[in-house]
């Protein structure tokens, strides 16, 4: 019986020492050769930056612009190569827009009284915006102004990115993100420098195939370009839903962005708005 008593404990002992081999070296070997080959499906990592992106959703559905700004801002910052960042940047951006563009009360908006002999182009220049921006800030439906009006005035210092192949244009203010856009449609020329330092030279707007101006009765509704100081870039617009039906061509080489965000980035800049162009 003892020979048996033996053969049983060896069994024990090897069978164990066996099991506990595979397990812990053979199998996980297994394992990760089966992962690298793509057979085993990895685990999801956990989206923990979920519920802090869907807080600063609400906040701008209860119409708290400030504290959606305030919360979307610490999220990018927190979590840079997160899964809902890119879409951070483009809500931050739709509130930043919500703010500036409106009557919003905000610490970065002065109050500018009228005085006699001011014009829109004057106060524009004295005061370093643009004279559309002073129209959308104030809901003007006119250049035409009136003695002792009180107007919201902004002191922003845009700068433009040109991110080629993430096919974004981000717009700064003070070196601090604002907003992007996105490309919709590329144009460029097959060979370019990987970057390109230049300006904003001009703001155009199209009616019928002629240039028209700010304060022309062809300017709301009139197709807007923005062209840069760089041979080859013009930012045009292209259909989106608000501009279902363009009648302006659009130039042989350039980057296409939805009209109404070419409308709305034409307002914001001017010809020293400076432009970055990179890979």
């Amino acid at each position: 019986m003892k020979w048996l008593f033996a053969l049983l404990l060896a069994l024990i002992i090897f069978g164990g020492a066996a099991w506990f081999g595979y397990n812990f070296f053979v199998k996980e070997e297994i394992e990760v050769k089966k992962e690298q080959r793509g057979e085993v499906a990895v685990a999801p990592t956990p989206d923990i930056s979920l519920p802090e992106f869907q807080a600063a959703a609400k906040l701008r559905q209860e119409g708290k612009l400030t504290e959606t700004r305030d919360a979307l801002i610490a999220f990018i910052q927190k979590y840079p190569a997160g899964l809902h960042v890119e879409e951070a940047k483009d809500l931050l951006g739709e509130v930043n827009i919500d703010i500036f563009l409106s009557r919003y009360p905000s610490p970065e908006k002065t109050d500018y009284v009228v005085q006699s002999g001011d014009v829109l182009a004057k106060i524009a220049r004295k005061l370093k915006t643009t004279p559309e921006l002073i129209m959308r800030m104030n809901n003007l439906s006119g250049t035409m102004l009136h003695i002792g009006e009180h107007l919201l005035i902004s002191h922003p210092d845009f700068s433009i990115v040109v991110q080629r192949k993430a096919k974004v244009i981000v717009l700064l203010n003070h070196g601090v993100f604002f907003k992007q856009y996105h490309v919709g449609e590329e144009k460029l020329p097959p060979k370019h420098p990987s970057k390109i330092t230049t300006k904003v030279a001009e703001t155009m707007a199209w009616k019928d195939g002629k240039r028209v101006g700010l304060g022309s009765k062809d300017y709301i509704g009139s197709t807007r370009w923005i062209r840069l100081n760089a041979a080859g870039y013009t930012l045009y617009s292209i259909t989106d839903a608000a501009h279902p039906n363009l009648t302006q061509p659009p130039p042989p080489v350039g980057l296409g962005l939805a009209a109404s965000d070419v409308e709305e980035l034409s307002s914001l800049v001017n010809n020293h708005t400076s432009v970055t162009i990179t890979d």
